[in-house]
């Protein structure tokens, strides 16, 4: 009996872009998601690793200022193992592969392995971060030639390959990569080659993501400025008179909450759009869900109510998720949105409101907020003495809302269309970051976020104390600031609009005053 020899697989040598996930190109994000086995750099963004199938193999190759987890004919090898075993690998490198990136080494193995592979270009920090620091490489009015340089070469060269003459007296603009530690003698080799020490000069770390920071200066002086900064790696150089044109066009790091790293605590599946609007203003987020959504152990008063919808005048939600799920359960009960044709229809909410016309209805009324005095005052045109009303919601919501609508003369029948539960996936790093004092805001955005973020750091109250010091909280209405005050949080940010643009507009307004 003979043994079958696996076919070959197949390597994406994939740029990952400068930082910024939003720079991965789209072949880039397809190769991410069809991978089997994803080896990645320190440098690719972390974000890009969550749109790998549930079942990818991750292997992190990281290389960072001189720590290498695997040499880089480690690397190679392991690229090719792996594809030999038949299976779909993406090479993540950060930037463009082919820029510094080491990614022609690569490939040359591949031939040589007979593994069959595709290049796919990032967006390589060069030209990301000098854009984002408002930096434009080429100008019109400055220079049309530009050149990228390795900041330091091979250490087993026994001469340096860089014509730093024709670098000093023939480029316009030079970018220098990985060039930090090397940084006085780049320096000094241009001036010693005739390059002005007045000539401008810009350094970028972290480009293109919420932890940016750009020093400039001049050849003479931008050393001792970045020793001062105490920038290290990762960031690269650019040298040249565009550099002036920073102060005209810089646009990123003028954003309000740039820099600030905030913990969101939504449940995931509802996080994207308060993390894109608060990364659109600067902020790093980590995502910290406290709480997760399910179905209800018992469906069967949800399903009962959904074959008596004939029943009842009103059915009124009180938020997205009342709306998905209980959609959801009349899809699978065989029946459509023609069932509900009869009914009037309330939601607590624009989000609610906006949810519900995806299934192609609008409210009839739409309460301010869920303050009974909201409630009242949104059905105090409406006649619902003596009419039936369905509330399908939160198994553990307040009880407020059905109390108000029966003291209208209403019949109200709350049935459970999903629960809240603990998430504690990522309680380790959040505390972890609190106890480094990396997180400057907290986020709430429900009552239940804020019980279970308590139950996830430390009962005693000096330890809760210390790790909230610095710790500015923001909620999204005065109900979830209530239960947070109750369980000891200072709460300086309450939006006025109980939305998620409205608690972002909030937290910039605390921070712009």
């Amino acid at each position: 009996m003979t043994n079958r020899q696996l076919p070959t697989g197949k390597v994406y040598l994939v740029g990952a872009g400068p930082g910024d996930p939003g720079l991965i190109t789209v072949k880039g994000l397809e190769c991410i998601r069809t991978a089997q086995v994803i080896i990645y750099d320190y440098l690719a963004a972390p974000a890009l690793l969550k749109y790998a199938a549930e079942n990818a193999e991750m292997v992190y190759v990281g290389k960072k200022g001189g720590d290498h987890t695997l040499s880089q004919d480690c690397i190679n090898a392991l690229i090719a193992e792996k594809a030999k075993q038949g299976r779909t690998v993406t090479r993540l490198k950060g930037g463009d592969p082919f820029i510094f990136g080491r990614g022609g080494e690569e490939a040359e193995v591949l031939v040589k392995e007979g593994i069959p592979f595709e290049i796919v270009p990032g967006v390589t920090s060069a030209i990301a971060a000098a854009a984002y620091a408002g930096i434009p490489l080429t100008h019109r009015e400055f220079t049309p030639t530009v050149a990228f340089v390795t900041g330091h070469e091979d250490p087993n060269k026994e001469t340096s390959g860089i014509d730093w003459s024709a670098l000093a007296k023939g480029i316009g603009t030079i970018v220098f990569f990985m060039g930090v530690k090397n940084l006085p003698a780049i320096t000094c080799n241009l001036i010693e080659h005739g390059m002005s020490p007045d000539m401008p000069v810009a350094l970028i770390r972290w480009g293109t993501t919420p932890e940016q920071v750009t020093v400039t200066g001049t050849l003479g002086s931008i050393a001792e400025r970045v020793k001062a900064a105490g920038l290290k790696a990762p960031a690269i150089t650019v040298v040249g008179k565009v550099v002036l044109l920073r102060e005209t066009l810089k646009w990123f790091e003028n954003r309000p909450l740039m820099g600030k790293h905030i913990a969101v605590t939504r449940a995931r599946e509802q996080a994207s759009d308060l993390v894109k609007q608060l990364s659109d203003m600067g902020a790093a987020c980590l995502e910290c869900p406290t709480i997760k959504v399910i179905p209800p152990a018992d469906r069967t008063p949800l399903d009962t109510a959904i074959e008596h919808l004939s029943d009842y005048d009103w059915i009124v939600f009180t938020s997205v998720n009342g709306v998905k799920f209980f959609f959801e359960r009349l899809f699978e009960s065989g029946r459509d949105v023609r069932a509900l044709h009869h009914l009037g229809t309330a939601s607590i909410g624009p989000a609610t409101a906006a949810k519900l016309r995806e299934f192609g209805i609008n409210s009839d009324i739409i309460p301010e907020s869920y303050r009974a005095e909201s409630v009242v005052e949104a059905f105090g045109n409406e006649a619902v003495r003596g009419k039936k009303i369905l509330l399908p919601r939160a198994g553990e919501a307040r009880p407020v809302l059905p109390a108000e609508l029966t003291k209208m003369g209403a019949t109200v029948d709350e049935v459970t269309a999903y629960c809240t539960v603990e998430d504690i996936e990522n309680a380790e790093i959040l505390i972890s970051r609190l106890k480094e004092g990396s997180i400057d805001i907290v986020t709430f955005t429900s009552s239940s976020t804020v019980k279970n973020f308590r139950k996830l750091l430390p009962s005693g109250d000096e330890e809760f104390r210390t790790l909230m010091q610095g710790v500015t909280v923001a909620s999204i209405g005065p109900i979830t600031s209530d239960t947070a005050k109750e369980l000891g949080f200072d709460v300086r940010i309450t939006a006025e609009s109980f939305t998620i643009p409205g608690l972002c507009e909030a937290i910039q307004s605390y921070y712009s005053s």
